[in-house]
């Protein structure tokens, strides 16, 4: 975990979130030394949905604010839980005729301060009440018999289901009896490999290496089970589910799934995971979910939702919308349009979930679309399929210099992009892509082959190889390739094709860069239509990289060692100099 920290304490931060926050949206007000975020355009004709809670868990609460989710939110210190005072401040801001809820996590500090506002809010007359939520599964029943079980993300089903009904106007008992039974029908579950850092704090205790902690709460609370070492991912994710779903686990057994109901599935971020993890992870659960249990949720939702300061973790929470239906009458069909409804509460993630009507093509685009690829010239399928399958192996073959030299000079990718895209080329002549010999085809493929691949030198080979293709259909459409399909024709296609690509990179001859290879190959390749030379002339220029200072790309940021003469050559330079001596060795002589 990161223990440094901007701000040295905490100290007056919440105050500056909360103002950030309110800023930005103008439906927020700010009741600053209450800590109070409320909605100014609630109306006090319909229920008052109201929650709260220390902070260190945003966007929780107070990014949910907002007509369709709650009318108000209030914020204790970090990890802290408001106080009455501030909580009767919420109560104040958002009167209603109705009544108000207030939707509580089922901590001691909240049920405490929640509950004694709740009685100083009925002494002034009207309707008050707490919807505890608890819907964490780790800590089972034997565990949780004297508090009940914790809220965690799962908790934000309640508000929305609880907030879009007060908003389309449902009365007290249906709004409190929705969000009763969405907690009833919720469980969540969370893991995480580190604690979280509070700033001008000691350090917590370190999460092991190789280790990860299941159930671990959102305030650092220990976990219930810290496991070592770190299993593969889909097994990890299949031991969560069963303590969402497994009947057989009376201590945990919550919820009761049965087959066809109708799930949802929530992804909640612990604050210190990257988004490329999480995306991921949702992937996984919804796999295992499909595989293990036959259940395809039918609304997903991945985001940081309440998190846990910097705590490098993740949960997640399975709703059963069918359990729902069973106890309160209200149909599924109701109660995901209560869901998908609009809010301006800034953090509730907009999914877009209602009906899209896909675009119809025209006669054009459908023309454009079924291009004929067996226009154009026919090559010897045996003979191109040869010089690629020596190209792609000689390049792979050198993966192990290519990441050494890219690691001296970058971070070390370029190697296994090279080793990407000639597997994605020798995948697609394994598919009988030369079968026919329709060069067109035959480029265009393995232009896809080096598109899929990404980063800056894909990019550049699969724009050289687009413009050589475009070139040579153009030549070929004015009459020039119908006799023959010579060196001459070849090597003028190239030499479009690099003119093409300088209109997008600056890069140029000495720069250190693939381009050191592709100008002379190009050039000389336009000159002479001498395949051969060509080659020759690309491998002297990726040869001269060597010692080379950068003058393009992420290796002129490399401090003073970019100034030794012992640099290695540059590896996207070499690669593709490789690659055009495999090709080259690959065809008759």
């Amino acid at each position: 975990m990161s223990t440094k920290h901007f701000f040295p304490t905490t100290e007056g931060v919440v105050v500056l979130g909360l103002e950030s926050l309110v800023s930005r949206n103008a439906h927020l007000a700010l009741d600053a030394p209450a800590k109070v975020v409320y909605d100014k355009t609630h109306s006090p004709s319909r229920v008052s949905v109201i929650s709260g809670g220390g902070s260190g868990h945003e966007p929780a609460w107070s990014g949910y604010v907002g007509d369709g989710m709650l009318a108000a939110a209030v914020n204790g210190e970090v990890f802290a839980s408001p106080s009455a005072k501030q909580i009767m401040a919420a109560i104040e801001h958002v009167p209603s005729e109705v009544g108000i809820i207030l939707c509580i996590t089922n901590y001691t500090g909240d049920n405490l301060h929640f509950g004694l506002a709740r009685e100083k809010a009925l002494g002034r007359g009207g309707r008050v009440e707490i919807l505890r939520m608890t819907d964490d599964v780790a800590l089972g029943r034997k565990q949780t018999e004297n508090l009940g079980r914790r809220g965690l993300a799962g908790n934000m089903f309640v508000l929305k289901l609880c907030g879009s009904a007060s908003h389309a106007g449902y009365d007290f008992d249906t709004c409190y009896n929705i969000g009763q039974s969405v907690n009833d029908n919720c469980v969540t579950v969370g893991s995480s490999l580190d604690h979280c850092h509070i700033p001008g704090r000691e350090h917590h205790r370190s999460i092991p290496d190789d280790t990860y902690v299941l159930g671990m709460g959102i305030h650092n609370e220990p976990g219930l089970h810290e496991i070592a070492p770190m299993p593969k991912v889909d097994d990890l994710v299949a031991d969560m589910l069963k303590y969402c779903l497994d009947p057989s686990d009376k201590d945990r057994a919550f919820v009761d799934f049965k087959p066809d109901d109708v799930v949802l599935l929530l992804i909640n971020n612990f604050g210190g995971m990257s988004n490329f993890e999480l995306e991921a992870l949702t992937s996984t659960v919804r796999r295992n979910l499909k595989k293990d249990w036959k259940i395809t949720p039918t609304r997903e939702y991945t985001s940081c939702f309440e998190t846990s300061l910097n705590a490098p973790g993740w949960s997640l929470s399975l709703l059963n919308v069918s359990g729902i239906e069973r106890a309160t009458k209200t149909p599924v069909s109701q109660l995901l349009e209560l869901l998908d409804s609009d809010t301006r509460a800034p953090a509730w993630p907009k999914n877009g979930y209602r009906e899209a009507k896909e675009a119809k093509q025209s006669a054009q685009t459908d023309k454009l679309a079924g291009a004929d690829i067996a226009a154009g010239p026919k090559v010897d399928p045996a003979t191109i399929e040869n010089a690629l399958r020596k190209a792609c192996d000689a390049a792979i073959k050198a993966e192990p210099d290519i990441t050494k030299w890219d690691i001296q000079m970058g971070d070390g990718d370029c190697g296994e992009a090279v080793v990407g895209m000639c597997q994605g080329v020798l995948k697609k002549l394994d598919a009988g892509l030369c079968r026919d010999g329709v060069l067109f085809h035959i480029l265009d493929e393995v232009d896809e082959a080096v598109e899929e691949i990404g980063g800056t030198l894909g990019a550049i080979i699969a724009i050289v190889v687009a413009g050589f293709t475009t070139q040579l259909r153009q030549l070929f459409a004015q009459g020039d390739t119908k006799a023959q399909l010579d060196g001459k024709i070849m090597g003028k296609a190239a030499g479009g094709a690099l003119r093409n690509l300088m209109g997008y990179t600056s890069a140029a001859v000495g720069g250190r860069t693939v381009m050191d290879t592709l100008i002379p190959f190009c050039e000389a390749f336009e000159k002479d239509g001498d395949f051969a030379k060509a080659v020759e002339a690309g491998d002297e220029g990726a040869k001269s990289t060597a010692g080379m200072k950068a003058k393009f790309g992420r290796a002129t940021y490399v401090g003073e060692q970019a100034e030794s003469t012992d640099m290695p050559p540059d590896p996207g330079a070499m690669a593709a100099a490789i690659f055009l001596k495999g090709l080259l060795s690959g065809l008759p002589q």
